[in-house]
């Protein structure tokens, strides 16, 4: 009962919660297959059932987790050298994230929706029709700007995997080394997250216990979707995923549209 108080105080009720940690169960399914795409799925999910703010609370704890998971499955060291070769982005999206951290909680809710549709709709439009950025090499310029816009929609919303998804795919960055980076920047980033929205307010003592409930059912699911990484179709399983996500950008921007 006091564990239910303790959500009670933030507008959920049992059944709320039940759908919650479904919900972040599906995405941890969804991360441990295909690596990415968990916060975007518990950011669209979540908000259908609570407000966007609190969804965003709700999902970094596991956003930590489950990527310090995906960042030392082959060991610190490659971890470490991610981190070394890519800390121009990290450093960048890190400073943009901290900014826009502030702005989650003086946006109106039709804006905030807003922001958090597009980009999801956006990501999921362009990897469905094939379309795919190719760079010979790497650019201080395009990694700041990368960075810098990854770092902005995260602080936002705690989604920054669209812009690093379409630049690691841009170099032809191989499968395991490409899950190895993600896992480092998304899992940085989530800790800047946590970092920023301790200080926007975001993260207090009413929507912790919210966050840290969703880290266990995220971690599960994370650990069936890669004992099923092997057993079905990737090809199609990310087509559904992406399919998903737009649908589900789709409904955020009706939702902050309507609100407007």
């Amino acid at each position: 009962m006091i564990v239910l108080d303790a959500f009670a105080e933030i507008g959920l009720g049992l059944p709320q919660l039940a759908l919650a940690v479904a919900v972040a169960l599906g995405a941890g399914v969804v991360k441990g297959m295909v690596g990415f795409a968990m916060p975007m799925l518990m950011i669209s999910g979540l908000s259908m059932i609570m407000g966007p703010e609190l969804a965003l609370a709700a999902l970094i704890f596991p956003t930590v987790m489950t990527n310090g998971v995906q960042a030392l499955r082959q060991g610190r060291a490659a971890a470490f050298d991610s981190v070394r070769k890519f800390r121009v982005f990290l450093l960048v999206g890190g400073a943009f994230l901290l900014m826009s951290a502030q702005l989650v909680r003086v946006l109106p809710a039709p804006v905030f929706l807003l922001m958090l549709g597009i980009p999801v709709m956006f990501f999921a439009l362009i990897q469905l029709v094939g379309l795919r950025l190719k760079l010979e090499q790497r650019s201080l310029k395009i990694e700041v700007g990368i960075g810098a816009l990854a770092g902005f929609i995260g602080g936002l919303s705690g989604v920054w995997g669209p812009p690093t998804v379409m630049y690691l795919t841009a170099l032809d960055t191989p499968k395991q080394e490409q899950m190895r980076i993600q896992g480092v920047i998304y899992g940085l980033g989530a800790v800047f997250l946590l970092i920023a929205h301790t200080g926007s307010g975001v993260m207090r003592a009413e929507t912790v216990p919210l966050s840290a409930a969703m880290v266990l059912p995220a971690l599960v699911g994370m650990w069936i979707g890669g004992r099923l990484q092997d057993r079905i179709d990737q090809r199609a399983f990310r087509r559904a995923t992406l399919a998903v996500l737009l649908i589900a950008g789709l409904n955020l921007v009706r939702r902050g549209w309507i609100m407007l």
